[in-house]
């Protein structure tokens, strides 16, 4: 009998997380309390995402985490059928979205209620979500207009 049969699908997802370090804390806290956060550089102002010792702009080692919108644009997109991995055996097919946040860093997540039809630059707004564990997953949902606007 394999390891994978005899783990549930939550241990399974689990360990094909990031391992929470002290560098990058500060994000999955911010997905505790449904904030999107990120680092940006204390002297040009670049956000930037994952985490790193350095801006990749100015190459400055300052840096804070900051609270940001979570709206962003779609800017790509691919419906995955293909079961690479059986920890996602209960969300197959699922969407694979690659979003600009409107801060600049792109990010690469999921959609989730996926509309009839999806388009370039759809705006996109940050859902937390847990995953099959209890941590919180940052993933995406379309924008819909305000009808009242």
């Amino acid at each position: 009998m394999s390891i994978e049969s005899t783990e549930s699908t939550a241990e399974r997802y689990e360990r094909l997380l990031p391992e929470i370090t002290p560098e990058n804390k500060p994000y999955w806290d911010g997905l505790a309390q449904n904030e999107l956060r990120l680092q940006c550089c204390d002297e040009c102002g670049e956000y930037r995402f994952p985490e790193s010792e350095v801006c990749p702009r100015c190459l400055s080692a300052s840096f804070s985490w900051r609270a940001v919108s979570g709206k962003g644009r779609l800017w790509s997109w691919i419906r995955m059928h293909q079961r690479y991995l059986s920890a996602f055996d209960e969300v197959s097919p699922y969407l694979v979205a690659y979003v600009k946040l409107d801060e600049g860093p792109p990010v690469i997540s999921t959609l989730v209620d996926e509309p009839d039809e999806l388009a370039f630059d759809v705006p996109v707004r940050a859902v937390f979500q847990p995953g099959f564990s209890e941590r919180p997953i940052l993933k995406f949902a379309v924008e819909h207009p305000d009808p009242a606007a």
